[in-house]
C-alpha cells in the first residue's frame, strides 16, 4: 500500500497462529523492518546515546517532539540549520510525535477549545498557542518521514461523556490536519481515541479509516489503565484498523508487552521505558528486569545478560556498572541505556525473524514462560509516581497525568 511518495508499506508474512504479521515500510531514508520499536528522543537526542551508538545498536527509526523542539531551540532554528536529520546527525527516517501530551502534561498552565490550546511554556512561562493547522506545519518544516496529528486524549477513569467530547474533537482536528498537510513526502497517521469503551473505539476507527491516513496509530493506553484493560481494548481497536496500512501503538515497549501486542498485529511502537528505566539502574534480561543498585552485584564478574552481544555485555560486568550507578558516574547511564536499547531492538529483530519461520506463537510462549515480569501493583505505582513527576515537567515519552491531555 503506498502512502506519502517514496513511502510504502508491504506485509511480508502473517503468523497463522496469531495476529502478528512482518511487514516493510519503505520511505525515502531507508527501509523499516516491521514490527519496529522506536525510541524515543524528545528533544532530538535519545538520552545519553550518539546516533553512532543508535546505528551499532541497529536502531531504524527514532521519535522526536514538536513541543520540545518548538521551545527549544525554535522550529525556525532547526529549519535553518538544515532540518531535523542534519541538525541530529541522523540520517535514518523519523517520527514526529505532535507534543500535545507536553502541552497537556501541565494542566494548569493550559486551555483547551475547540481551535486548538493555549498553553504557558514549561521553562519560562511564555504563552503560546497550538491548532491542528500549525503543529503539522511545524512538523513539516522539521522534516520527519512520518508526522501525527494533534489529538485529545482524556485520562484514564473519565466518563463516557467526557471521553466521547475528546473523541470527536480528535475527529475534527483529524480533518483539518489532513486538509493542510502539504508534504507530499511525509506520512500523515489518524490516532484512533476513545478510552476504554468498545464502542467509541469502534467508532472512533470506522471515523479515521474513512479520512484515508496512510497509517493509524491507537492513543490513549499506558495510562495508568491495567494491563489486561490495555491489551483488550488495542485488540477491540486493531479489529477496526485496515490490514494495509500500518499499526501504531503509542507509549507501550516492556517486553512481554511487546509479545503481547504483536500478537495482537500492532506493527510500530515508541516508548520512553527502555531508556527511562536504564537511567534508573533497571537492566532488561531474558529472566526479568534487575535492579543494579542491589547489593548482591557488587562482586559479580559476568554479563548483565550472558545471551546479549551488545557493546555493554561484551566488555563490562555487572559488578562495574553496580560502581558506576553507586558513584553516580555519567558512564553508568550510557552503558545502561546501550544495554536496554539493544534487548529490545534484537527482540524485536527475533519476533519478526520468528513471525517468517512461523515460529512466532513458539518463541512468545518460550519468553514469556521464563520472564518475570513486574507485578500490577508495583507497575501501577511507578506509573503513577513518573505521571505525577511528569505533570511538573514535560519529559520524554508518551503518557498521561490526572488531567485532560493531548497526546
Amino acid at each position: 500500500m503506498d502512502g506519502a511518495v517514496g513511502h510504502r508499506f508491504e506485509i511480508a508474512k502473517s503468523c497463522t497462529r496469531s495476529g502478528a504479521r512482518a511487514g516493510l515500510i519503505t520511505t525515502p531514508r531507508g527501509s523499516l523492518p516491521t514490527p519496529l520499536f522506536l525510541p524515543v528522543g524528545s528533544q532530538g537526542t535519545v538520552k545519553a546515546l550518539t546516533p553512532d551508538d543508535l546505528k551499532a545498536i541497529g536502531v531504524k527509526m527514532v521519535l522526536a517532539n514538536t513541543y520540545h523542539l518548538y521551545l527549544r531551540p525554535g522550529i525556525g532554528v532547526v529549519e535553518s540549520l538544515g532540518g531535523l536529520h542534519r541538525f541530529m546527525s541522523w540520517e535514518s527516517p523519523v517520527l514526529t510525535d505532535s507534543g500535545g501530551y507536553q502541552v497537556f502534561s501541565l494542566a494548569p498552565l493550559r486551555r483547551i477549545d475547540d481551535e486548538g490550546v493555549h498553553f504557558r511554556s514549561h521553562i519560562d512561562g511564555s504563552e503560546h498557542f497550538f491548532t491542528p493547522e500549525n503543529v503539522i506545519q511545524f512538523q513539516e518544516r522539521l522534516g520527519g518521514e512520518i508526522a501525527m496529528p494533534l489529538d485529545e486524549c482524556p485520562p484514564y477513569g473519565g466518563d463516557q461523556a467526557l471521553i466521547r467530547d475528546a473523541m470527536e474533537r480528535t475527529h475534527r482536528w483529524a480533518e483539518r490536519s489532513l486538509r493542510c498537510h502539504r508534504r507530499v513526502d511525509q506520512d500523515l497517521y489518524g490516532i484512533v481515541q476513545g478510552g476504554v469503551f468498545p464502542e467509541l473505539r469502534r467508532e472512533s476507527a470506522a471515523s479515521l479509516t474513512s479520512l484515508g491516513f496512510s497509517g493509524y496509530a491507537i492513543g490513549g493506553l499506558s495510562l495508568g489503565e491495567p494491563k489486561k484493560v490495555t491489551l483488550a481494548v488495542a485488540e477491540e481497536t486493531l479489529s477496526f484498523l485496515p490490514k494495509e496500512r500500518p499499526r501504531y501503538l503509542m507509549g507501550v515497549g516492556s517486553p512481554e508487552d511487546l509479545f503481547e501486542c504483536v500478537a495482537r498485529g500492532v506493527d510500530i511502537f515508541d516508548s520512553a521505558l527502555p531508556t527511562r528505566t536504564a537511567r534508573n539502574g533497571a537492566l532488561f534480561t531474558t529472566l526479568g528486569r534487575h535492579n543494579i543498585h542491589n547489593a548482591c552485584y557488587k562482586n559479580m564478574d559476568e554479563a548483565v545478560d550472558t545471551d546479549c552481544d551488545c557493546y555493554t555485555c561484551r566488555g563490562f560486568s555487572v559488578a562495574y556498572l553496580h560502581h558506576l550507578f553507586k558513584s553516580k558516574e555519567l558512564l553508568a547511564y550510557r552503558l545502561a541505556t546501550i544495554h536496554n536499547l539493544s534487548f529490545i531492538i534484537r527482540l524485536m529483530e527475533r519476533i519478526r525473524q520468528a513471525i517468517i519461520d512461523d515460529s512466532f506463537v513458539a518463541l512468545r510462549d518460550s519468553f514469556l514462560a521464563s520472564y518475570r515480569t513486574t507485578d500490577e501493583e508495583t507497575r501501577l505505582l511507578q506509573k503513577q509516581k513518573w505521571l505525577d513527576r511528569s505533570s511538573k515537567t514535560p519529559g520524554e515519552g508518551n503518557s498521561t497525568k490526572n488531567a485532560s491531555v493531548i497526546t
